[in-house]
């Protein structure tokens, strides 16, 4: 990659949601060497920290619990008076608890809704207008390819990146003409990931016992690295302004390769 390639986003904000780890991680890393400045977004402060340390000083760290829309007001007021505006917001944190309908727990619900689809909505509500102060924009909403092939025990996970896409579409028209273009990127499964670190022993067993049965992963394919889906993303984004990419369904081809970490077997789709 030449120089004038590295800087095709010079001087440009980006905010990144779920920053701390996996794919939003790679996307944070990938902005800051295209000379982009990064809004790290995410509720665990020290591990966002520790991110902004990994990249370097083009990356502020902004702790947010992005299900609080108060806190989403707040946090997108601080990055307006510090940047004077957002070129671009990735809507890439998530949540999935394993879960069935049935067993469902009412707040584990409600904090999986409120990650996945609500908080998106936030973001993407106080972004739009610092968007408009830039006189364009770009917003890239991270899917899964659960929406076609959803998982047991994730289907509440797999309802809202639906929800997120049909969202899109219709952002997509109440925006046009206004310079501010609306993407949808659906992963397949990723090779680092720590979207499963809190699942309970007794569902995971269940859940492994069906998937396999039922031929999700064959189904699913090999993970793909997230630097690969970082890459594509910062191609996406240089597009000329008369075009645009509604959708990105972006998954492993089967060929082998090397990757930055293992393959995570209890995956759908993207998990940050």
């Amino acid at each position: 990659m030449n120089l004038d390639q590295q800087k095709r986003f010079q001087e440009k904000l980006a905010v990144v949601t779920g920053a701390s780890r996996g794919l939003g991680k790679r996307i944070a890393e990938a902005f800051v060497r295209e000379g982009c400045r990064v809004a790290l977004l995410g509720r665990n402060a020290d591990a966002l920290l520790a991110t902004a340390s990994e990249i370097g000083s083009m990356a502020a760290v902004f702790p947010t619990d992005i299900s609080d829309p108060a806190a989403v007001r707040q946090t997108f007021s601080a990055i307006g008076q510090r940047f004077g505006g957002v070129d671009f917001l990735i809507n890439n944190a998530a949540l999935g608890h394993l879960q069935t309908v049935e067993e469902a727990d009412d707040h584990l619900l409600q904090e999986e809704i409120g990650a996945n689809l609500l908080g998106p909505i936030y973001c993407m509500r106080s972004a739009i207008p610092l968007m408009r102060l830039r006189g364009r924009g770009h917003i890239v909403n991270v899917t899964s390819e659960s929406v076609n092939m959803p998982y047991p025990f994730l289907t509440v996970y797999a309802a809202t990146k639906s929800a997120m896409e049909t969202l899109s579409a219709g952002l997509r028209t109440e925006l046009r003409g206004q310079g501010i273009r609306i993407t949808v990127l659906r992963s397949g499964r990723m090779s680092e990931s720590g979207f499963n670190r809190d699942w309970p022993e007794d569902r995971l067993a269940r859940y492994r016992q069906i998937v396999k049965a039922e031929g999700y992963h064959a189904a699913s394919g090999e993970p793909i690295s997230p630097q690969i889906t970082a890459r594509a993303v910062m191609d996406l984004l240089s597009l000329p302004r008369e075009a645009n990419v509604d959708l990105l369904e972006l998954r492993s081809s089967g060929e082998s390769a090397d990757t930055n970490g293992p393959h995570p077997p209890d995956q759908p789709g993207i998990k940050t």
